[in-house]
């Protein structure tokens, strides 16, 4: 624990919406007011029921500092109200307004080249300036006194997508500060970071700086220990503004946007704890099929990080896949279902960024529920089907008596620090990012069907018949010995390469990798061998590996299949160990995905784990149960080409028809099955 980051939370303010809340970001103050009389209309036509105000609206509630202008507000959540709609309000400290910039410019960020930002986008600001932070209360505060007990408040939206570092002065002084309560004493620093290397040795904390562009590589426990300390200074951040809204007496549920999927400044489960509800904005990166899989792997990220609780979705994009060099049209079809792929994992919403498509400004090429052409255009007749097909299902948002939201077998060990730290350079290979790893893990659960979680390390995992480590390359002693104890408890685990090179201060353990884990998994691993881009080497069981293999060498483990060929060939590959109850199981090689495939579902039949619903994923079929108050719901997401029938007794919401007759779920189509508890369904080729 540190200075920057709360002690605890205040007692959680429930989030039960009774209903699946439907909408987008929505910007008044960006529009004439003829446009906001058609914008309730089309609203009411699509059955929206909540939007989300002010996240980037700072300039105009506040004009110049200490000047406020609510009066265009209070009009809008009239017309709003009025119309039945409700309202996430946001805190709009994500775009400082000219007028701050200005009079403080020393609260602009620092790049590592020394570079001072200037005004002109988003996320312009140093969050440890002290005339920020007090801004940021000072508008948190005057927004929660005048809005903070009115009916249509859904919850408090604070901040946008926190994530902006910097490495400034005032970042400066408040990462010693951090480093002082992390360590104590300089000595301790300087041990953890390995300072005797080449001359970096500190006399005192006033000589540390955060970590700026230098003449080659930078000490990579300082590296990261700077991303430790900029999470939880955003994270105090954020609560400065939550303990605001709460002191004038609001009682509406409060929440930040996390945001997935390719960038993470945060440290998500430490996060959680300090929000009433968490929420996520998530936003495919694919336009190929893959992009399914990443809502579910988005989705049980979010529920995970949550505890297991509902969650919202704050934005999605409804109509734009947007990737490195441009954006790809997202299908009506597709919006559907990567709507209820979200619901069917926990979420209470369905909001987009945003409502409405804008005209100019940076963002006016984004997909918008009311595209450019208008409410008439064909393009709009999905967001009114969506809103009818959310109103026909709304009763999966009562929850389960006894909490369990969505059942899983299989857990995968998924933490911050291990993403920070494979960004370092000059690892062992510098291009196998973290979050590919763990996608890659749970992509093979997906594609099998099986219900998935992600575990905090040191949680409770006795639920989980399998977990899985992939990737952990920063494990201490505490981590190794919690899953010792998961291990011989009964539990199945399994561990890639990159895990456990290093402890939690990227400090290499003597004797050979993974250093932590050698006596657990029953093996030594005494060379890592990253491939050549165009090399492959094979398994002796057909398995494909590419990129990275690594000498192993057994102690007591056996080996379950061994390299053909390559830098190792008969060397182990995977390999596996009994310890007490359970079994430790060891992937030395980074394996084609369809190879990783096999392994993973091979592992998870073995702790007795089968899918969802039994030759779902072979037609194409995504079946997802959400628990609810009396009866389980099937979620069934046709990602696949031709038509299927499902049968069993149940209703599907959608249409309203029972099951038990057969129901068709046309390629491309949703369905909602209520069923009793436990209870299953078929499904088969039309």
């Amino acid at each position: 624990m540190t200075s920057a980051t709360p002690a605890s939370s205040a007692a959680r303010r429930p989030f039960d919406p009774g209903a699946l809340l439907f909408g987008g970001d929505y910007n008044p103050d960006q529009w004439p007011r003829e446009i906001w009389e058609e914008d309730i209309e089309l609203m009411t036509r699509a059955r929206v029921n909540t939007v989300t105000l002010t996240v980037f609206s700072w300039s105009r509630l506040e004009p110049t500092e200490g000047s406020y202008d609510f009066a265009w507000l209070d009009d809008a959540i009239a017309m709003l109200t009025q119309a039945g709609v409700g309202f996430f309000l946001s805190t709009p400290t994500a775009s400082p307004p000219p007028w701050f910039s200005l009079a403080h410019p020393d609260a602009m960020p620092v790049r590592p080249d020394g570079t001072v930002l200037s005004h002109g986008s988003r996320d312009t600001y140093a969050i440890s300036a002290p005339a920020y932070r007090e801004a940021c209360r000072r508008i948190a505060r005057a927004l929660a006194e005048r809005y903070g007990a009115h009916p249509g408040l859904r919850g408090w939206h604070v901040h946008n997508e926190y994530g902006t570092l910097d490495h400034g002065p005032h970042a400066a002084r408040a990462f010693r500060r951090w480093l002082r309560e992390r360590y104590g004493t300089v000595e301790a620093l300087n041990e953890a970071w390995t300072t005797a290397f080449w001359s970096q040795r500190y006399s005192s904390f006033d000589e540390v700086r955060p970590p700026l562009a230098t003449q080659y590589l930078d000490n990579p426990s300082h590296a990261v220990d700077f991303r430790r300390f900029a999470s939880d200074e955003m994270l105090a951040a954020m609560c400065e503004q939550r303990d605001e809204i709460r002191a004038t007496g609001s009682t509406a549920p409060i929440t930040t946007n996390f945001m997935l999927p390719t960038w993470n400044h945060l440290e998500q489960w430490a996060w959680a704890e300090q929000q009433d509800v968490v929420s996520v904005d998530h936003y495919l990166d694919t336009a190929g099929p893959d992009g399914e899989a990443h809502v579910a792997y988005g989705s049980d990220l979010t529920r995970s990080w949550a505890g297991g609780e509902p969650w919202v979705l704050m934005e999605q994009n409804a109509r734009g896949i947007i990737t490195a060099d441009r954006t790809y049209a997202k299908t009506p079809s597709r919006m559907l279902r990567n709507s209820l792929g979200y619901i069917a994992r926990g979420s209470q919403t369905a909001m987009f960024f945003q409502w409405r498509a804008s005209t100019g400004g940076a963002e006016q090429w984004h997909g918008a529920l009311v595209p450019h052409a208008g409410g008439d255009d064909e393009l709009f007749a999905p967001v009114v089907e969506l809103g009818r097909i959310l109103e026909a299902i709304s009763e999966v948002t009562a929850p389960p008596t006894d909490g369990i939201l969505h059942h899983a077998d299989v857990g995968i060990l998924w933490h911050a620090d291990s993403w920070w730290t494979l960004e370092t350079p000059s690892m062992p290979h510098d291009g196998l990012p973290y979050r590919e790893e763990v996608r890659a893990a749970h992509r093979s659960f997906w594609r099998a069907g099986i219900a998935t979680d992600f575990v905090r390390p040191g949680a409770d995992a006795s639920r989980y018949r399998l977990l899985v480590v992939p990737a952990l390359i920063a494990m201490s002693t505490k981590t190794a010995a919690w899953l010792r104890d998961y291990v011989e408890a009964g539990g199945r685990l399994v561990v890639t390469y990159l895990s456990a090179l290093t402890d939690e201060n990227q400090r290499v353990g003597l004797g050979g990798y993974p250093a932590v884990l050698r006596e657990l998994l029953g093996i030594t691993v005494s060379e890592l061998l990253p491939l050549a881009p165009e090399e492959a080497v094979h398994l002796d069981d057909g398995s494909r590996a590419s990129e990275w293999v690594e000498r192993v060498r057994l102690a007591d483990a056996s080996a379950l299949t061994s390299y053909r060929d390559g830098p190792v060939a008969g060397r182990p590959a995977v390999t596996s160990v009994a310890r007490g109850r359970g079994a430790a199981v060891y992937l030395s090689a980074r394996l084609v995905q369809e190879d990783r495939d096999a392994l993973l579902l091979a592992q998870a039949q073995e702790a007795g784990i089968g899918p969802v619903l039994p030759g779902a994923s072979g037609l194409g079929v995504e079946a997802v149960r959400r628990r609810g108050a009396t009866a389980d719901y099937l979620f069934l997401l046709h990602h696949g080409q031709g038509d299927v029938i499902v049968r069993g007794e149940g209703t599907e919401l959608v249409s309203g028809a029972r099951t038990a007759d057969g129901v068709r779920l046309d390629a491309g189509g949703v369905a909602v099955v209520r069923v009793e508890r436990a209870a299953g369904l078929e499904v088969a080729p039309a």
